[in-house]
């Protein structure tokens, strides 16, 4: 992922220090950096990403069980949730293997950051 790339999806949050904070990490093989938390499949990420507590998101595409779902899937509920819901997304970034999909990951994320940077210019 390019610098350029990382810094378009960096969204700063804002949380109270009461709040839980986590970071997501979304992937069937691997196992996450220290301090994130292990996710399997996309709708465990999506009821994550519901609590308003996720402040960092990584995602792989590929997670073993394609009509189980996808990370695509995850990017597909937040592009729809910040359209619809004014929903901030968290920081997030793809470390899937799968060069193709991670390319329309990464250009769902962009498609992502330019309606959340449109959402806060009209609120």
């Amino acid at each position: 992922v390019s610098s350029y790339f990382f810094k378009t999806c960096d969204t700063p949050r804002t949380t109270n220090k009461n709040e839980l904070k986590m970071k997501v990490f979304l992937d069937d093989e691997r196992q996450p950096p220290e301090g994130w938390i292990l996710v399997r499949w996309p709708e465990e990420a999506i009821e994550l990403l519901k609590t308003k507590q996720v402040t960092d998101l990584s995602l792989d595409h590929d997670l073993g069980d394609d009509e189980h779902g996808t990370g695509y899937d995850v990017i597909l509920w937040i592009e729809e949730a910040v359209a619809t819901r004014n929903f901030v997304p968290p920081r997030m970034k793809v470390h899937s293997a799968n060069s193709s999909a991670r390319i329309k990951m990464e250009n769902g994320l962009r498609s992502i950051m330019r309606l959340h940077r449109n959402n806060s210019r009209n609120s």
